[in-house]
């Protein structure tokens, strides 16, 4: 008898461990922040995470988006509240590094003037060189800090603007969700910011298009710049091309210099950032395209953990490609 069950218990085992679920990947989608997102990820137990992540997002939407009256920022913006939260706290130190780092070209404070130029959360004004000049009174990210939670402003004017962080942030924080679930293969992409590692359902290292910079380009992946191989790293894009208005025969970008206040107007049309984290990719995209080729190049080759790839216009129009040294090494050549 007791030879019998020994068998029985041997061949259930033997059973059990061939029946070992295969892996396979898992993909969905959605809208939040005002734009899409899409996940995609290996999973050996077939468990799709898509109504925690969007738990996730609405929670992170409603500490950090500008468009949400309610959310923790806009309070903070229009003085009902100083609290902060962990999201905010993290974001802030981010963004003061990068300030620092980028001789105060990425700016927080910038809110009341991408707010003037309507590219933000408030209707846009009557520009004069007057109206500017006044702004930039209230704009500097030196003017506002954060001490034992409570968010201190040395003027009541001053709004920030985390749209060109938080987005980066928020594929970090999914991606962490993602990777506590036990998930070593996945990609995470919120409005084309991107956090892969690993690899893809080929077993290959994930490929991540770059648009072409050019007027009114909205429909991603129709026409590449470029195609980078992604792997345990982020990818950012900011560009002039999809944001802008013409007014009288000029065109104003969206990206606003918070020290003249006014859009830029250099000859760099997009920039692409890969760094360990989607936020520090994300902020320094921005920050890229607010300094110009020259003074972004120089920066971003000076900076540990950080490629990037810039397009730029020559004095006839014609589109220019520099990369930084490693960056070119994971450009793959368009057919």
């Amino acid at each position: 008898m007791k030879k019998t069950l020994f068998l029985f218990f041997l061949g259930f085992i033997i059973v059990s461990c061939n029946q070992t679920p295969k892996s396979t990947y898992i993909n969905f989608g959605g809208f939040t922040q005002g734009t899409t997102y899409s996940i995609t990820y290996e999973s050996s137990d077939n468990i799709n995470y898509k109504e925690e992540v969007e738990i996730l997002l609405a929670n992170f939407d409603s500490s950090l988006s500008t468009y949400n009256e309610f959310s923790m920022i806009s309070q903070i913006n229009y003085n009902k509240s100083n609290i902060t939260d962990n999201y905010l706290r993290i974001v802030f130190e981010k963004a003061n590094e990068i300030y620092k780092q980028s001789n105060n070209a990425f700016d927080l404070t910038v809110a009341p003037l991408v707010n003037a130029w309507g590219f933000g959360f408030k209707n846009k004004e009557i520009i004069t060189d007057a109206k500017i000049d006044s702004i930039l009174k209230f704009v500097g990210f030196n003017k506002v800090y954060i001490k034992d939670s409570i968010i201190i402003k040395s003027d009541p004017r001053i709004m920030l603007d985390v749209n060109a962080i938080a987005q980066g942030y928020s594929v970090d924080i999914v991606a962490e969700f993602i990777e506590a679930k036990g998930v070593s293969n996945y990609l995470v992409e919120i409005g084309g910011e991107v956090k892969a590692n690993g690899i893809n359902k080929k077993g290959k290292t994930w490929k991540i298009g770059i648009d072409k910079p050019f007027d009114n380009n909205n429909i991603p992946g129709q026409e590449l710049q470029a195609i980078v191989k992604l792997s345990n790293k982020s990818l950012a894009t900011s560009g002039n091309y999809r944001k802008f208005y013409e007014r009288n025969g000029v065109k104003y970008s969206h990206t606003i210099n918070p020290k003249t206040g006014y859009p830029v107007t250099h000859s760099l049309l997009s920039t692409t950032v890969i760094a360990n984290d989607c936020m520090t990719a994300d902020a320094y995209a921005t920050a890229f395209m607010v300094m110009g080729f020259e003074e972004a190049y120089i920066l971003a080759e000076k900076l540990t953990d950080i490629e990037a790839l810039f397009v730029y216009n020559d004095e006839n129009g014609e589109y220019l490609v520099k990369t930084t040294t490693a960056m070119s090494k994971l450009l793959e050549d368009i057919k």
